[in-house]
């Protein structure tokens, strides 16, 4: 929940903007401010205050306790101006939550964390356990000193400006070495070394079996000594699976309430499925399936580090507990990321996170050199020139197989006409695919020409480089007869000049030579052109690569110099029969 605190009226407007923009997130504390601070601070984990920074400080000094625990605190100014991340940057969430109310309240996000100031994530914001001395290792990453990455296994990390980084085996792997290093394992390590951090990715599925009515004590304490006994850490532990039938075995679901993670259920039919090295009769005859802890820790893949074991009773009874453990590998990650048209305000708030999300970048050489700026320290760009798309969506889906986080870029919306298809053809479902929109050059013109796309329309590519020209010929002709608006992509080149016409001639025999059409070039970018022409005046000369030709159908008007298509075909109607009384 997020407090919000304001004292005067203008602070009272800002607050309730934010109030309304998250209905389920926000929380209003009214009355004395110093008693509104005190009640929203003990309540809520993120506080926005909209009030004078050094009132801030002195109300919320008497209350901090541990930046692990304090909840982050936003400040913004009586004008609205900024959004200052006061405290719990990074464990409270402040420098997200400032921007985020920077996008609400049209304010300046202020951050001064080190590494979000200067693009580096923080090892304590990757979403997993770290233990260690993150404020040196932290140091040396904003100070540019050698930092080595000691992969054990592969992991979709963002990127971190490392001397090196590799995976290795079960033993590790010494890939690189520097003054300070980042180990990424699930292992349990016996002592941290001085200028070292551990992060533990949630890679261990813990399998479990439980009797009617096991005791938590008896289940918690069978996965800590199978954990312990195996060098495998706790804190890498991500869901204890079971069988559907065991959803609500007390002892099962608090030792998962304990440990911090979800229970994860499968069918005894999906379970009975699964080979495993121990199946047994028992589990048969109870659940349906001859396995439970085993298999429900198999059923979506992974090694098995530890077969099934069971708990041991003090008092000699038989065991009411089975655990198994496997590894799951970190599934690679792939974001599709669509740029927009060109201008930066049309890049989307998630393709930028994206973008910053990314350890290896992909994309055509002119569309990295747009948004390498917002690129953080350490990402890997593979770029390329024209003419290897299916080259670079390869790539793409290659380094996220090896567990990278990998974006893939394209201009306008990457799955039209651009890497998303490419790139789906490639993949498989050993990694994950993540798609981000972006604004197409279809509808960054549309918003330049009026309202062209008011009704039914249609893209239509005149590139014959994939496509044969019949199929193309045979789209236009579709679209003409259905007098449905259309936006022609990559229209026309020094070596194809004569599709555009052609495709402008078959639109002819169904629409009048008057019938508005909008050119737009390089639409958003610096060198914008714009202009409104006819069907029968335009000169397919005037076109190029950079442009897309929009042609309205039979309602498209020329209205005070913008392009119009209604909604409906009652506009339509009433101006034929104007034309009909002239």
């Amino acid at each position: 929940m997020i407090g919000l605190i304001s004292a005067t009226a203008a602070g009272a407007a800002a607050r309730d903007r934010l109030a309304a923009a998250w209905p389920d997130r926000a929380r209003v504390y009214d009355g004395p401010v110093g008693d509104a601070v005190r009640r929203a601070f003990a309540e809520c984990e993120q506080l926005v205050c909209l009030l004078a920074t050094g009132a801030v400080v002195r109300l919320i000094a008497p209350l901090l306790g541990d930046k692990a625990t304090d909840p982050g605190v936003v400040c913004v100014d009586e004008s609205g101006r900024f959004a200052v991340s006061l405290v719990g940057g990074h464990g409270g969430g402040a420098n997200e939550l400032a921007r985020e109310v920077g996008e609400l309240l049209g304010a300046e996000p202020v951050v001064t964390t080190a590494t979000d100031a200067v693009g580096v994530p923080g090892l304590d914001t990757l979403g997993f356990p770290v233990e260690g001395d993150v404020a040196a290792v932290s140091r040396a990453l904003l100070d540019g000193e050698p930092v080595a990455l000691k992969a054990e296994l592969a992991w979709p990390l963002p990127p971190l400006p490392v001397a090196a980084e590799g995976a290795g085996g079960a033993e590790g792997s010494e890939s690189g070495e520097g003054s300070y290093t980042i180990r990424l394992t699930d292992r349990l390590v016996e002592r941290v070394a001085e200028r070292e951090v551990v992060l533990r990715p949630p890679s261990l599925v813990v399998g479990v079996g439980a009797s009617k009515g096991a005791p938590v004590d008896e289940v918690l304490g069978l996965i800590e000594s199978t954990l312990g006994a195996a060098g495998l850490s706790l804190k890498s532990v991500a869901e204890l699976a079971t069988v559907d039938a065991k959803a609500d075995e007390p002892g099962i679901v608090e030792a998962a309430e304990r440990l911090g993670v979800p229970v994860v259920t499968h069918s005894a039919e999906q379970l009975a499925g699964v080979e495993v090295p121990n199946p047994s009769d028992a589990p048969l005859a109870a659940v349906g399936t001859p396995s439970v802890a085993e298999a429900a820790a198999l059923v979506r893949g992974g090694e098995l580090l530890v077969p099934k074991r069971k708990s041991e009773r003090a008092d000699g009874q038989p065991a009411m507990a089975t655990c198994a453990v496997v590894r799951r590998p970190g599934r690679g990650r792939l974001a599709v990321v669509g740029l927009g048209p060109g201008a930066r305000d049309l890049l989307t708030p998630r393709a930028k996170a994206e973008l910053r999300r990314a350890s290896v970048l992909v994309g055509l050489d002119q569309y990295v050199d747009q948004i390498r700026d917002l690129l953080r320290p350490g990402t890997r760009v593979l770029e390329s020139g024209l003419g290897a798309e299916e080259e670079r969506a390869r790539t793409a889906v290659e380094e996220a197989r090896k567990g990278q986080a990998v974006a893939l870029i394209g201009s306008g919306d990457a799955g039209v006409y651009a890497m998303a298809s490419p790139a789906l053809a490639e993949a498989s479902d050993d990694i994950d695919v993540i798609g981000v929109p972006g604004v197409t050059a279809a509808l960054a013109a549309a918003a330049i020409l009026g309202a062209p796309l008011g009704h039914d329309h249609v893209s239509i590519s005149l590139s014959d480089l994939h496509t044969p020209w019949e199929v193309i010929e045979r789209r236009v002709r579709a679209a003409a007869e259905a007098d449905i608006v259309v936006t022609f992509y990559n229209p026309r080149s020094r070596g194809r000049d004569w599709q555009l016409p052609k495709a402008l001639a078959i639109l002819a025999e169904h629409r009048k030579p008057t019938t508005p059409v909008g050119v737009v070039r390089n639409a958003s970018r610096p060198d914008e052109s714009s202009r409104l022409t006819t069907l029968g005046a335009l000169d397919p000369a005037t076109v190029d690569m950079m442009t897309v030709v929009t042609v309205g159908n039979t309602a498209t008007r020329d209205i005070a110099g913008r392009m119009v298509t209604p909604r409906g075909y009652r506009w339509q109607e009433s101006a034929q029969q104007q034309e009909g009384a002239q």
